[in-house]
C-alpha cells in the first residue's frame, strides 16, 4: 500500500523537476517564450498538478476504509466450538470465555467377606451403587491479553452426590515464561497431582499422591503460585492457607509448596520424565482454643469414591507442623507409559511427652498405560504431566472407527504405620497399610467422551488405633465402571 505522504512528495519532485527543465530550457534559448507558450506549458503544469491531487485524494479515501475494516475485524466476536468446548472470543484475542462441563458417573460393586468384626464399622458393608464423582459446570478464559481466569463449580462428591462447592476461581498474570496465580485451586504438587482427572489412567489419583497433596495442596485451596516454565523444566512454588469452604478456625493453616520437574531425555516417540516435589505445614489451622488445637491428619480413601469410607488414617495429631518430600519418573515410548511417585511424610508433634517420637510414613506407586490403537498419550507442556491419548480414529461404526482403547495397571502402596507395636502406646500410630493392585481398560470414543473399566483388589492391614485385640484388617475387590463426558 503506498502511503499518502509518499504521493505527496512524488508530486512536489514532479512540480519541481518540471520547474527545472522549464527554467534550463529557457536558460538554453537566447529568445523568451511566446506568451501563448508559456500559457501553455502553465496548463500542462496545472493539469499535472490537478491530476496528482486526485491521486492523493483517492488514496486517503482507500486507506480510511481500509483502517475502517481492519478495526472491525478487530472488533467482531467470534463464537466456535474446538473439542466440544464453545468459546467466544474478541476478534483480537484479548477477551475470551469458554464453557466447560464435567460428568463422571461412577457405578461400582464391592465383593467382601461376611461377619467382619464390628471394630471396623461401616467399612464392614462398603455401600455398592453409583456416585456422581464429578458435576462441574464452569468458566475460563482470559483478559486484557496477559490475564487468565477461571470458574469453577462441583457438584459431585464421595459417596454422595453434593450439593455444589466452589472448586476453583482464580486469577493468573502471565508474562512469559513466567504465571502468578491467587485464588482457590489446586497447587502444582507432583506428577499425579498435575494430570487431569479428564484423562487419567484410572478413575482415583493413587493414595500415596493424594496423602501428599491433602498436607498443604489439594483442591479447593487458597493459594497464591508462581511458575516459569521452560522447553525442558518447570519451577513452581505457593504459598498455600485453607481450602474455599472450610468451616471457621480460630487461625487458619499456613503451609508452602515446591516442585521441580523436566525432561532432560527426549526423542522423536520417547521422553524421560524426572522431578521432585515437597510441601510444608509450616503453621497448622487452629481448631481449638484448648490440647489438640492444632491437628493434622493423613487418610486416604482406597481409590475409588463410590463409598466414601476411608480405611487407613493416622487420626488427628495435635502437630506444630508436617511435610512431605516426593520424587518423580516416567518412561513414554510411543504408545507405552509407565509411571511412578515415592513420597515421605512426617508430623512434628507439639508438646510431646517423653518417650513419644514424630510420626514418619510412607507411599509408593507405579503405574503403566498401554494404548492398543496405537496413539500415545500426550503430554502436557504446560504442567510437565500426561493427558488422554489424541484420538486418531474417532468412534463411527459405519466408517469402521472405534477410537482409542487403552489397558492400565497399578499398584499402589500406603504405610501409615509408626512404631505400631510400641510399648508406649502414646508414641504408636496405627494408621494402617494399604496395597492395591488396579487393572483398567480405558475407551476414549472421542476427545469428550470416555469409559472405563477398572478392577481392584484391596488389602487393608490395619491394628486397631484403641489397642483393642481385634484387627481392622481386611481384604476385598471391587470393580468400577465410570461414564464420563468433559469438555
Amino acid at each position: 500500500m503506498i502511503k499518502p505522504t509518499k504521493i505527496v512528495f512524488r508530486a512536489a519532485l514532479i512540480a519541481g523537476v518540471s520547474l527545472l527543465a522549464t527554467a534550463g530550457a529557457a536558460s538554453a534559448q537566447t529568445a523568451a517564450p511566446t506568451p501563448e507558450e508559456a500559457a501553455a506549458r502553465i496548463a500542462a503544469l496545472e493539469a499535472q498538478l490537478a491530476a496528482l491531487q486526485q491521486q492523493v485524494a483517492d488514496l486517503k479515501a482507500s486507506t480510511t476504509a481500509s483502517f475502517k475494516d481492519v478495526r472491525a475485524t478487530q472488533s467482531a466476536t467470534t463464537v466456535s466450538i474446538a473439542g466440544g468446548k464453545p468459546t467466544i472470543a474478541s476478534g483480537d484475542g484479548a477477551y475470551s470465555a469458554t464453557l466447560h462441563g464435567v460428568m463422571q458417573l461412577d457405578t461400582a460393586h464391592y465383593f467382601q467377606d461376611k461377619g467382619l468384626p464390628a471394630v471396623i464399622g461401616n467399612g464392614r458393608d462398603l455401600n455398592n451403587g453409583t456416585n456422581f464423582r464429578r458435576a462441574r459446570l464452569g468458566v475460563d478464559g482470559k483478559f486484557a491479553k496477559v490475564f487468565d481466569y477461571s470458574i469453577l463449580l462441583d457438584f459431585g462428591g464421595a459417596g454422595t452426590d453434593g450439593s455444589g462447592v466452589l472448586q476453583e476461581l482464580y486469577l493468573q498474570y502471565n508474562y512469559a515464561p513466567f504465571k502468578v496465580r491467587v485464588g482457590a485451586f489446586a497447587p502444582n504438587l507432583g506428577l499425579e497431582d498435575a494430570a487431569s482427572t479428564n484423562g487419567s489412567l484410572f478413575p482415583e489419583r493413587p493414595s500415596p499422591a493424594e496423602a501428599a497433596r491433602g498436607l498443604a495442596g489439594a483442591d479447593r485451596r487458597i493459594a497464591l503460585q508462581a511458575q516459569t516454565v521452560g522447553e525442558r523444566w518447570i519451577l513452581s512454588g505457593a504459598v498455600t492457607g485453607a481450602k474455599a469452604g472450610d468451616g471457621q478456625t480460630f487461625d487458619e493453616q499456613l503451609g508452602y509448596l515446591a516442585r521441580l520437574a523436566g525432561t532432560p531425555f527426549k526423542g522423536q516417540d520417547w521422553l524421560i520424565h524426572v522431578g521432585a516435589n515437597a510441601s510444608v505445614v509450616a503453621t497448622p489451622a487452629q481448631t481449638a482454643a484448648l490440647s489438640g488445637a492444632y491437628p493434622i491428619t493423613i487418610q486416604d480413601r482406597p481409590e475409588l469414591r463410590v463409598d466414601g469410607q476411608q480405611l487407613i488414617g493416622t487420626g488427628a495429631i495435635d502437630a506444630k507442623g508436617a511435610r512431605h518430600y516426593g520424587l518423580e519418573l516416567a518412561a513414554q515410548k510411543a504408545n507405552f507409559l509407565i509411571q511412578g511417585e515415592y513420597f515421605d511424610y512426617k508430623i512434628d508433634r507439639r508438646n510431646p511427652a517423653a518417650g513419644v517420637s514424630d510420626p514418619k510414613f510412607t507411599g509408593w506407586y507405579v503405574e503403566g498405560g498401554w494404548v492398543l490403537t496405537g496413539e500415545a498419550r500426550k503430554y502436557n507442556a504446560a504442567n510437565f504431566a500426561f493427558d488422554a491419548p489424541a484420538i486418531t480414529n474417532p468412534f463411527d461404526p459405519k466408517k469402521g472407527k472405534w477410537g482409542a482403547w487403552e489397558l492400565a495397571a497399578r499398584y499402589s502402596v500406603l504405610d501409615l504405620n509408626h512404631h505400631e507395636n510400641a510399648t508406649l502406646a502414646a508414641d504408636r500410630v496405627r494408621g494402617g497399610e494399604q496395597t492395591i493392585w488396579t487393572a483398567g481398560l480405558n475407551w476414549f470414543p472421542n476427545s469428550v467422551t470416555k469409559f472405563s473399566l477398572d478392577y481392584l483388589d484391596v488389602d487393608i492391614d490395619r491394628k486397631d488405633p484403641a489397642g483393642g485385640l481385634l484387627p481392622l484388617s481386611q481384604s476385598y475387590q471391587a470393580i468400577n465402571f465410570r461414564s464420563q463426558f468433559a469438555f
